[in-house]
């Protein structure tokens, strides 16, 4: 049973978590990333329509966006390894963290090659016949006309998927990757102050999930700038 509450534990708390805020943030940047290239990745063949792919894209996002993170985060950490060794890779010395970024970009993956298949439906297919009408090829209207306005509509859903990411890494700890929310907790059983630690750990998700909101609102108001018949789908609802 925990001690009888002492605020200035959760100062003190504070500074402990935040020499872990590094790693916390690492793994979100680093998941988000690789999930962006995912994300396009499994899109493009049901953008395209390309057999076989197109079903395999829509089996991959529907798993992942279909079952807890956590029991993937399982899957890859406890399952990866052992299916490789069947074929004669060791992955024994691989760090925690690379399975922890590898399952959350799968996991945003999933959600952005959604997010980029709803914005390029959005983008007027006018605009597409105009370009290939001033010569453009089909790759430079997908990369000038067509990719900067999918962003721009979708950028609501990729700062939920940061912010989302930022709250999932709290299950890193799971599997022995030592980040904030694995610190609280250790902090928590040396003191048995459970309870300042996790208003301390707390208090730190909530002032950067304000930040990363604040900061994706003014990229989103800038993009939609130089598109303004965007600017009401890509409104946060």
């Amino acid at each position: 049973m925990g001690r009888r509450f002492d605020a200035a534990y959760v100062l003190e708390f504070l500074w402990r978590l935040l020499e872990y805020f590094q790693i916390t943030m690492y793994i979100v940047a680093a998941s988000f990333l690789l999930g962006m290239l995912v994300g396009f990745l499994v899109a493009l063949p049901r953008l395209y329509r390309i057999p076989v792919l197109d079903r395999c894209s829509a089996v991959y996002v529907s798993f992942f966006r279909g079952t807890p993170i956590l029991i993937q985060l399982f899957l890859i950490y406890f399952g990866l390894p052992e299916w490789a060794g069947r074929v004669g890779l060791n992955l024994d010395r691989v760090p925690a963290l690379a399975f922890v970024i590898l399952t959350y970009a799968l996991n945003t993956g999933a959600f952005v090659s959604e997010a980029i298949r709803a914005g390029v439906g959005s983008v007027d297919r006018g605009q597409v016949e105009a370009a290939y009408s001033v010569g453009m090829s089909s790759y430079q209207a997908f990369t000038r006309i067509v990719l900067p306005q999918a962003l721009a509509v979708s950028l609501p859903v990729l700062a939920n998927l940061v912010i989302g990411g930022l709250k999932d890494s709290s299950l890193a700890f799971t599997v022995g990757v030592m980040e904030m929310t694995g610190r609280a907790r250790t902090l928590g059983v040396a003191t048995q102050h459970f309870i300042e630690a996790y208003i301390a750990l707390s208090v730190i998700y909530y002032v950067v999930s304000l930040v990363l909101e604040h900061g994706f609102r003014l990229l989103e108001k800038r993009m939609l700038r130089y598109e303004p018949h965007l600017a009401g789908r890509g409104k946060r609802g």
